[in-house]
């Protein structure tokens, strides 16, 4: 018998879910970009599976270690359970090709823009990747979301906006902010 496989909107966490802040760790410095939370809850709603996929480069770079990480995502779900909404799957790259400590330091598959966590999100939670979508502010998330074989959205905050001229917009669309692509994702089911 077939496995049914569902459709995701991956998420990338640092300027897309949350303000930017360099290297990220404590939760006292989380806060949510207006509207992220209730964004998420709304690809909830409309039965998305909901991944976090994050290159974390401070565990590699000695800043903050793999707990930290997992605290961070353990806070975030607590914040979204309040408003009724949830993430299905936290995925991230402890690695930098050049910089950090043994044994962070290497070419890895996992490392945004390769697709290799959104990959392994797909195996793990049932993901059908040509229904899915991934959501970011950096060229990286766009590149890695196209070789994963999904459907690459650019918001403008974080380093979006920044970011905006290393794609090609009339292929990749771009939104001001994560509220902003969930209107565009929701409005694309509709349309179908």
């Amino acid at each position: 018998m077939l496995q049914k496989k569902y459709p995701a909107v991956f998420l990338d966490r640092d300027g897309t879910i949350n303000v930017e802040r360099d290297y990220l760790y404590r939760t006292e410095d989380f806060c949510f970009i207006d509207g992220a939370d209730k964004a998420i809850r709304q690809l909830n709603d409309a039965g998305f599976v909901v991944v976090v996929v994050t290159n974390q480069s401070g565990v590699a770079r000695g800043y903050y270690g793999e707990k930290d990480v997992e605290r961070l995502h353990e806070y975030l779900s607590q914040q979204l359970a309040e408003i009724g909404a949830h993430v299905d799957g936290y995925y991230y790259c402890p690695h930098h090709p050049q910089s950090g400590q043994s044994p962070y330091v290497q070419e890895c598959d996992c490392r945004k823009g390769k697709p290799g966590m959104l990959l392994q999100a797909a195996r793990e939670l049932d993901i059908d990747l040509s229904r899915s979508w991934m959501v970011g502010d950096k060229k990286a998330d766009v590149d890695a979301g196209l070789a994963a074989g999904c459907r690459p959205v650019l918001v403008r905050t974080g380093h979006g906006e920044s970011e905006c001229h290393k794609i090609e917009a009339d292929q990749v669309p771009v939104c001001d902010d994560l509220s902003a692509a969930v209107a565009l994702i929701l409005s694309n089911l509709l349309n179908k």
